[in-house]
């Protein structure tokens, strides 16, 4: 049996929600900001990166979200476009909000940081009108990244989306994508994201993700994966993912398997994007009906290839390159 049922005679495999935004990532490696002089420029935000990764992959994909009236949006919409990703549902935002930046630092393969700026930004202009019950009805799967639960009128989209993914069969992708600097505490991380945990199919996110929608989490705890696996498996997930970033990432079905990934080889350049590229391939695998074991190497392949780029959206691999990777490096799982 499948582990996800999926409704076979749907137009479109995946459809993503949320934030659209621009990576401008350091050109002069191993200096701090402060020294940084010039960046590249990126189609950037989580949602975005795994539907571009799904796509290069060869799901047909379409997005739900907002773009700013400006030089940066249609930048975005363009990529998007170019990609073969439906943005019949990106709808430009015409109140003056701006395109969200996150200019990125490479002090080292393994010293980054992001430095963002998400004042007035377009992507959580999103309304629940914007959302169409057709569009969301003919996806096999929705993907919906936790930054859009950090503000209305977003949050109240993102929710109309779930509504309507419920109510027609369609497979909720959940990724916690935590960023502090959208929220306004903890408290309502903890409310809205275990909102949308509670009604997904899939949960994807780190430990300490997860650890933030955890119940009575006290800071400095060491959370089982196993036990908060579980815990949302008996809310109805078919499925939890727990990414450990450098050590792997280990997932947990109702039926009671589990399997772990470890990671593959890579001449590390930077450290952001593993995940979006991780999930983007697993997310394909799963749609592919692929066996867990086999989705989990091909996110951890992907995410060792863009790890080893400049770029994130850039840098999404294509199906062969990530088979390259898994059959050059056999033994590294």
């Amino acid at each position: 049996m499948s582990l996800l049922e999926l409704q076979s005679d749907r137009s479109m495999d995946l459809i993503g929600v949320g934030r659209l935004c621009i990576d401008l990532n350091a050109n002069q490696l191993n200096r701090s900001m402060e020294d940084t002089i010039s960046f590249t420029k990126y189609v950037g935000g989580s949602p975005a990166n795994i539907t571009i990764a799904a796509a290069r992959l060869g799901l047909k994909t379409g997005f739900i979200g907002r773009v700013s009236d400006d030089a940066f949006g249609r930048f975005i919409v363009r990529y998007l476009e170019k990609e073969g990703i439906d943005t019949s549902s990106v709808i430009t935002d015409k109140s003056g909000s701006v395109t969200g930046l996150a200019f990125t630092e490479i002090k080292s393969p393994t010293e980054c940081s992001i430095l963002m700026y998400r004042d007035n930004v377009a992507d959580l202009k999103l309304e629940p009108d914007d959302v169409r019950e057709h569009y969301v009805a003919d996806a096999k799967a929705v993907m919906i990244s936790g930054t859009a639960l950090a503000q209305s009128p977003s949050r109240e989209a993102v929710l109309k989306v779930l509504e309507m993914a419920r109510k027609h069969g369609t497979f909720v992708f959940f990724d916690i994508d935590y960023r502090p600097y959208s929220w306004a505490s903890k408290s309502e991380v903890y409310t809205y994201c275990r909102l949308v945990a509670e009604q997904s199919d899939v949960i994807l996110g780190g430990r300490e993700e997860l650890d933030l929608i955890e119940p009575h989490c006290v800071e400095g705890d060491v959370r089982d994966d196993a036990a908060t696996a579980h815990r949302w498996l008996a809310h109805g997930a078919k499925l939890v993912v727990v990414k450990h970033g450098g050590d792997g990432s280990v997932a947990f079905t109702r039926s009671g398997e589990v399997a772990r990934a470890g990671v593959f080889p890579a001449k590390v350049v930077k450290t952001f994007g593993a995940g979006d590229s991780f999930a983007g391939a697993f997310i394909y695998g799963l749609l592919r009906q692929l066996p867990l074991s086999e989705c989990l190497k091909l996110g951890s392949a992907s995410a060792s290839i863009v790890v080893s780029s400049h770029s994130c959206s850039d840098a999404m691999p294509r199906l062969e390159q990530i088979q390259d990777v898994i059959g050059r490096h056999t033994n590294a799982q």
